[in-house]
């Protein structure tokens, strides 16, 4: 029968495509330092540590205008005390509007990214890392964000957005990072 080569062909062709259409080019979003205590994080030294609260994206950066009318928040970073897990006051717009945004495209998901200053032991960080993200992923779950949209990752003290040991530095380490 002469069917078959066509058909063979065709599931190649339509394989292709889909793999083509799959793959994306990412980008880069810089993260704000609004509420640092201090006021001025983002200027001097912190703004000259290359690579401050920057993540990749996936790709839904242009295309999320065409996701329900929404966009992904601007601000993809959020900011923790020293040897703490608890949610500032000042950040939980920025939660609830990537909480809106999440609700608005449930085939969206983000990698929650938790990290922290050098300060205390590599297992000790690692585990505050995971409690800070696991902090914004428990918040994200009571605003009605879908638990499969949400993934927990901890990094702890080995991808600091900036070097040294003073508390300028310290603080732009204690944060999460909103990974689409």
């Amino acid at each position: 029968m002469q069917l078959k080569p066509y058909v063979r062909s065709l599931a190649v062709a339509v394989s292709l495509a889909f793999v083509a259409g799959c793959s994306s080019g990412g980008g880069t979003q810089e993260g704000s330092m609004d509420g640092i205590a201090g006021g001025n994080g983002a200027g001097g030294a912190g703004g000259a540590a290359g690579g401050s609260g920057q993540v990749s994206g996936s790709g839904l950066g242009q295309g999320a205008g065409q996701m329900a009318g929404a966009r992904i928040p601007e601000v993809r970073t959020i900011y923790f005390a020293y040897d703490s897990d608890a949610i500032r006051p000042e950040f939980q717009s920025v939660l609830e509007s990537h909480a809106r945004f999440l609700q608005g495209n449930p085939d969206a998901s983000v990698v929650l990214q938790g990290h922290t200053d050098e300060r205390g032991t590599r297992e000790y960080n690692l585990a505050l890392g995971e409690r800070r993200a696991g902090a914004v992923e428990r918040f994200l779950s009571v605003q009605g964000v879908s638990p499969s949209q949400v993934e927990v990752v901890s990094y702890g003290e080995e991808r600091p957005a900036a070097r040294g040991g003073n508390e300028e530095a310290y603080a732009q380490n204690r944060r999460v990072v909103f990974a689409y």
